[in-house]
């Protein structure tokens, strides 16, 4: 998916936000892959996402979503005509991106996790996680960690090239060990690669792959 045997370090404060296709809400990307695809074209995206108001989700055919609810009281979905409560606090939950989906906020604003893919071109798995985990992603594989609540470390055991730490972004030096991520910073691991990740909070790990043949 991306060049192997790399951690790059994505900063929170780097992100712009952008209205929502539909105009209900507002999300910040954290990654996608294509790099630089637009709404209209990715394979997998990762973001996070404000939604002050009740109201419709867009839809994007063709595509599957996991949502975690990150702060708030959460939301009382209605997905294809079925109730989806989401109320629980870094509990990913999964449901398609192109069923008619409605929204009607339990108690104020919601900041959601969302990781969208499409479901013919690639695989996608979603776990928040606490303590300490040994992270490998193999050959052709993205790992995707994202520190949802608290502050969280990430140690590369390959490292990028020949044992250099996590990078702080494209074209920068590599750090000379254990990086700090604070609140919603992320780090996207192309594999092969091995990180120790460390969180007194709840971090987010997202696998992605490519599906055979795309």
């Amino acid at each position: 998916m991306t060049g192997g045997n790399e951690v790059r370090i994505l900063r929170a404060g780097d992100r712009a936000a952008v209205a929502w296709k539909n105009g209900g809400g507002v999300t910040r990307e954290i990654a996608a892959w294509p790099e630089g695809a637009s709404m209209a074209d990715f394979g997998w995206r990762a973001s996070l996402a404000d939604v002050a108001a009740d109201g419709p989700f867009s839809a994007f055919p063709g595509v599957d979503r996991t949502l975690t609810l990150a702060e708030g009281a959460g939301m009382d979905l209605t997905v294809a005509g079925e109730r989806r409560l989401v109320d629980e606090r870094y509990a990913p939950q999964e449901f398609p991106g192109d069923a008619p989906t409605d929204c009607r906020l339990l108690g104020g604003p919601v900041v959601n996790f969302n990781v969208m893919y499409r479901r013919d071109r690639v695989r996608a798995q979603t776990a928040v996680v606490r303590g300490t985990l040994a992270l490998n992603a193999a050959e052709g594989e993205t790992l995707l960690v994202v520190a949802l609540r608290g502050p969280a470390e990430l140690a590369s055991e390959t490292g990028a090239g020949a044992g250099a730490g996590p990078r702080t972004g494209p074209g920068t030096g590599a750090a000379a060990g254990p990086v700090a991520l604070g609140p919603y910073d992320a780090a996207r691991i192309s594999g092969p690669a091995t990180c120790l990740l460390r969180t007194r909070g709840c971090a987010a790990v997202v696998r992605l792959a490519a599906r055979p043949g795309r």
